[in-house]
């Protein structure tokens, strides 16, 4: 399909293009020299400006509802998607009459088609591309099935209009011709001229009003009549008053016509000066006569100079449009180049195929939103960016025509991993299948993407199956080890007791309570293994508590290793702990020993220097505080060794 938003750029345009070249030039006879018998044509100079206007008033002569055609409100169809399209389409249908519209729903029509037609082959595409018969294809969509709807209703609204239109255009020609026939026999009738005029006039009268005829038709009807017009005002002439009468009514009116065109001439609206110099020409060639003689020249020539001033500032008007639409032809070609661009980058994941997927649409979207480009660069502007989108979409297609190979692979994977998760969830065997489980969870991890039509649905499949089966372990085992459980809350509650502890004033009483609580805690026993946090919340708590004591710094210091070694000693299957609190105070012992060697080796610098000199008493100090603190760590030491006897 091609591009349409130029088919019909501007209903005067069209008008333009087409009347200017029309070979059929009226004659309108408008009086008979009465020496010589001879015609006078008062329109001999008649130029494309006029014509144009009087091939418009014989195409708007078939259908008298032509003006309200200038109403409707032409959009940019080219700018809107297969929504918007539909929903303008039911507006006009609902909002106007159906004989006003045929114009735009063409133009829609052959839009929608086109851009319909292009999500087809896009789609045509995808579907082989993923392994179907192009013969099984089908694709239709909401926007499809409802403008066929609305395009039905239209061409069933227009086909009984025409119909109906018809039959008035023929029976509306068959009273024309016999008005015409009636004025012809005026000349024959033998009776008062006052009478014959007045029946002149009704005949007139009945000519304004007998409504639309045949196009074809409409020239030389007209032309009939006013040449029968003309015979009869030949006639008349015997009665020089009659004639003078309507001559001056006519010349009057003709005045008001050529002032009114004159300021249409200075309407910076175009179409709309156009559209109403439409009407004075007819108002000037189907509702008034002749005027004298010596007026005709001088008033055609004032109505034709006004009809070209507009005719000129018509035409470049639409010389500007052509150097719009050249403008938005360049944007076209530059935003096609753009797609081309994109679509020959190479990339290899989905998130950059993602991204290169919104710049084609944001470019698709620049595109239509352009602007009509020249009719006569239309069809191939519209195939070389239809043929840079297709490349881009082929491109996509190929990579997620892979991706999904991919993808079909990963999910038969994943579902041999439901299958060994199924087959082992109701399994009694923990020791063996627990790490199965755990290495197929893994296993999970490391597959990649499954098509995402599947990928809920199994994941939901692994899941259930893998979570049965840890459920059926963790209650097993919680019922097994709930001796662990049930001594974890014990201690939490001794903790929490231990928290809110009021030590009293008395010492000695205070490290009794501390070590009832020691003992109490031990007795309790083993929690779950991953409960075990508590033992160190508890022996934390112990250590706030004795700091609170108002004891000997060092014998405080003894109570609360003691209390730690009952903790260190709590697990009789695993001496490491006591291990390493002996290695640990050795070494305490070591640096300390060293640290006082030191401290004696630098008295030897102050031989000759008293012991009140404040250096030598600082070092003195230190070496004494050190020894204390040695003679602690060799308590610890000889505590901790009386623990393996």
């Amino acid at each position: 399909m091609s591009e349409n938003d130029n088919l019909q750029e501007a209903e005067g345009k069209k008008e333009v293009d087409t009347l200017e070249t029309t070979p059929e030039k009226e004659t309108v006879v408008e009086a008979k020299n009465e020496d010589d018998n001879t015609t006078i044509d008062a329109n001999d100079k008649k130029e494309n400006h006029v014509d144009e206007i009087e091939a418009s008033n014989a195409e708007d002569a078939e259908d008298e509802t032509n003006a309200e055609r200038h109403e409707v409100e032409e959009k940019d169809y080219h700018a809107m998607n297969l929504d918007q399209l539909v929903t303008e389409f039911n507006r006009l249908l609902s909002h106007h009459k159906i004989q006003t519209i045929s114009k735009y729903v063409n133009q829609i029509k052959s839009e929608f088609n086109s851009k319909f037609n292009a999500l087809l082959e896009e789609k045509k595409e995808e579907f082989v591309n993923e392994g179907g018969n192009v013969i099984d294809f089908y694709f239709t969509n909401d926007a499809k099935k409802l403008f066929n709807q609305l395009y039905k209703e239209y061409r069933q609204g227009i086909n009984a209009y025409y119909k109906a239109r018809e039959h008035t255009l023929k029976e509306n020609l068959e009273n024309r011709l016999a008005i015409i026939e009636e004025i012809k026999g005026l000349l024959n009738v033998e009776e008062n001229i006052n009478t014959t005029y007045k029946h002149f006039k009704e005949l007139q009268e009945k000519w304004r009003h007998a409504g639309p005829i045949p196009r074809d038709k409409y020239n030389n009807a007209w032309n009939s009549y006013h040449h029968h017009v003309e015979r009869f005002y030949d006639f008349l002439h015997l009665n020089n008053d009659l004639r003078d009468m309507d001559f001056k009514h006519n010349y009057e009116q003709k005045l008001k016509i050529i002032e009114r065109a004159e300021e249409l001439s200075k309407d910076e609206n175009i179409n709309r000066a156009f559209r109403e110099l439409q009407v004075l020409h007819k108002l000037w060639k189907e509702e008034l006569g002749p005027v004298a003689k010596e007026h005709r020249e001088e008033i055609w020539e004032r109505f034709s100079n006004a009809t070209k001033t507009i005719h000129d500032k018509r035409q470049a008007y639409y010389a500007d449009l052509d150097k719009a639409y050249e403008k938005n032809l360049e944007k076209k070609e530059e935003i096609i180049a753009n797609i081309v661009a994109v679509a020959s980058e190479h990339v290899s994941s989905h998130g950059a195929w993602q991204k290169k997927i919104r710049e084609i649409e944001s470019l698709r979207e620049a595109f239509f939103n352009a602007g009509k480009v020249p009719l006569k660069s239309n069809e191939a502007t519209w195939a070389k960016f239809k043929d840079a989108v297709r490349e881009f979409n082929r491109n996509k297609n190929l990579f997620y025509k892979d991706l999904k190979k991919e993808q079909y692979e990963n999910l038969k994977k994943k579902k041999e991993l439901i299958k060994i998760a199924e087959a082992n969830k109701e399994s009694e065997d923990f020791a063996v299948v627990t790490p199965l489980m755990k290495k197929i969870q893994s296993d999970w991890k490391k597959i990649g993407h499954v098509p995402r039509r599947d990928s809920d649905k199994i994941w939901k499949q692994f899941k259930d199956a893998c979570n049965y089966y840890f459920d059926r372990m963790h209650d097993k085992r919680k019922a097994e080890n709930q001796h662990l459980y049930d001594a974890f809350d014990k201690k939490v509650k001794l903790l929490d007791s231990l928290k809110s502890l009021n030590l009293a004033e008395d010492n000695k009483k205070a490290v009794a309570t501390l070590k009832s609580k020691i003992s109490e805690w031990k007795t309790i026993g083993h929690v779950p293994q991953n409960k075990r946090y508590i033992d160190g919340k508890f022996y934390k708590a112990i250590d706030v508590a004795f700091d609170q004591l108002k004891m000997d710094k060092a014998k405080l210091e003894m109570v609360k290793f003691e209390s730690k070694l009952e903790n260190l000693a709590s697990d009789d299957s695993d001496t490491r702990l006591l291990d390493n609190e002996q290695n640990f105070i050795r070494k305490k012992i070591g640096d300390v020993q060293s640290e006082i060697t030191q401290l004696e080796n630098n008295l030897q610098f102050f031989t000759n220097v008293d012991e009140t000199n404040p250096v030598v008493k600082e070092v003195l100090n230190n070496i004494d505080k050190h020894k204390k603190e040695l003679d602690t760590w060799k308590t610890k030491l000889s505590k901790i060794k009386g623990m393996y006897s």
